[in-house]
């Protein structure tokens, strides 16, 4: 079994101090085996705010870490750095491959950069990219869940995100699912929620699910949701692929995360 922690929209620049050092006890509890950052890592991509991030990231410690960047890593204000390095401040910190991958024998997992500097939030998915995972995906081996991570959400389940869906999806969700894809993990509107993508993609080839992520440690919740993560513990060594899904919410009276919801999603 593979255990993730998945993260995303930590917005570092607006982080508040108690759900920090609850998640990173939450953390050394969990003890993941991959830690997932879907995307704004920061909230002005400034230098502090991603040394900011790694150190939280480093005191994780999780044996791996998968960090996409998001719309808001990008700078905005600072024009000559969005146009000549907009990914200067995220690579400093966290490496030059803006699309990390991982592999145990259980499970491979395939990231995706949908940021795009001229676009100011939107998100965006080539045929390039497309290709490059579904290739991926269909060299897993029979019994590894395929899991991809990106920033932008593929389906919403609020009118209002409609315009917050990523450009190039349904091209994307068709070819991956074909190519055996099982889980999309994703962040961007501070809306956790885990669904089949099956409810937005009629006629998809075989069951996949989207699982979103809430803002986990920012001041900038939404609707009154409390900052939450997810952990996904995916098994797909002892002959049932299976991945159990968990929400785990912050809670101010007791300054902890706390089990909110769990979904058990099984894979042909």
């Amino acid at each position: 079994m593979t255990t993730l922690l998945h993260l995303s929209d930590t917005h570092f620049g607006t982080e508040q101090l108690p759900v920090v050092r609850a998640l990173l006890d939450f953390a050394a509890v969990q003890k993941p085996d991959v830690l997932v950052l879907s995307g704004d890592v920061t909230q002005r991509a400034r230098r502090r705010q991603f040394d900011a991030a790694r150190c939280f990231v480093d005191s994780v410690a999780a044996p791996a870490t998968i960090v996409v960047p998001g719309n808001h890593d990008i700078p905005l204000f600072n024009l000559p750095a969005r146009v000549y390095a907009p990914y200067g401040g995220y690579e400093r910190v966290f490496g030059a491959d803006l699309e990390p991958t991982f592999e145990a024998p259980g499970l491979v997992l395939v990231s995706v950069n949908t940021t795009r500097p001229r676009r100011h939030k939107d998100g965006e998915v080539s045929s390039a990219q497309v290709a490059r995972v579904a290739m991926r995906l269909r060299a897993a081996g029979t019994m590894q869940i395929r899991v991809v991570v990106l920033h932008h959400p593929v389906l919403a389940v609020r009118a209002e995100d409609e315009k917050n869906l990523l450009h190039g999806r349904a091209a994307a969700i068709r070819t991956w699912a074909e190519a055996g894809a099982d889980v999309v993990l994703g962040g961007h509107i501070h809306l956790p929620y885990v669904r089949p993508l099956r409810t937005g993609y009629p006629g998809l080839v075989r069951d996949a699910w989207t699982v979103q992520a809430g803002t986990a440690t920012s001041s900038r919740m939404r609707d009154g949701i409390p900052n939450s993560v997810n952990v996904l513990r995916c098994d797909g060594t002892s002959g049932v692929r299976r991945c159990d899904v968990e929400r785990w919410d912050f809670e101010a009276a007791t300054r902890r995360f706390l089990l909110r919801k769990s979904h058990e999603l099984s894979f042909a």
